[in-house]
């Protein structure tokens, strides 16, 4: 799975969240930018993320993934 698939796949489901990828093969790093995921606590925000994953990671095409999390506002501070 590539970079850009992944970032399609998680853009199209979760709603308002804009995802920045790095990585290749099936090692991802996710910064998910979204008022929404940084106002769940820590694991329901991951519960969002791996729901839509899972059929990739169980099949072998993702192996390891890291996510952070931003808000809008902590996302463009970054810049």
């Amino acid at each position: 799975m590539q970079a850009l698939e992944v970032k399609s796949l998680l853009e199209a489901e979760l709603p308002n969240t804009q995802v920045e990828v790095e990585g290749e093969g099936c090692n991802f790093q996710l910064n998910l930018i979204s008022d929404e995921l940084a106002s769940l606590g820590p694991v329901k925000r991951q519960q969002q993320v791996y729901a839509h994953l899972n059929p990739w990671i169980a099949d072998g095409s993702i192996h390891a993934v890291s996510m952070k999390f931003f808000s809008r506002a902590d996302w463009a501070a970054r810049s």
